[in-house]
């Protein structure tokens, strides 16, 4: 996948407590010069959420990466939130 191939969106919160996260409070570009805190979405083609991170004070504090089954369930989601090891959650078919 090329960068050509995503779409970075970026967004003040996020709802829930499953997986993907589903990131809300679009900001606009003009917006982020006043922001402290956010999260970052990368988007791929289909408009699936790949990656996402929450940025403070321009620092990556929390990243999560998705991959997806064919049938567009999630299959894999990787949680680095800066400790010794990402935690890695796999969703069989």
């Amino acid at each position: 996948m090329t960068a050509s191939d995503t779409t970075t969106r970026y967004f003040t919160s996020y709802s829930g407590a499953r997986l993907p996260l589903k990131l809300v409070g679009e900001l606009a570009p003009a917006d982020m010069r006043n922001r402290n805190t956010y999260y970052c979405g990368s988007f791929d083609l289909a408009g699936q959420l790949i990656a996402c991170e929450k940025i403070v004070y321009g620092e990556t504090e929390l990243r999560h990466d998705y991959s997806y089954h064919p049938d567009g369930r999630l299959a894999r989601a990787t949680i680095d939130d800066g400790g010794d090891e990402p935690a890695v959650i796999d969703y069989p078919a």
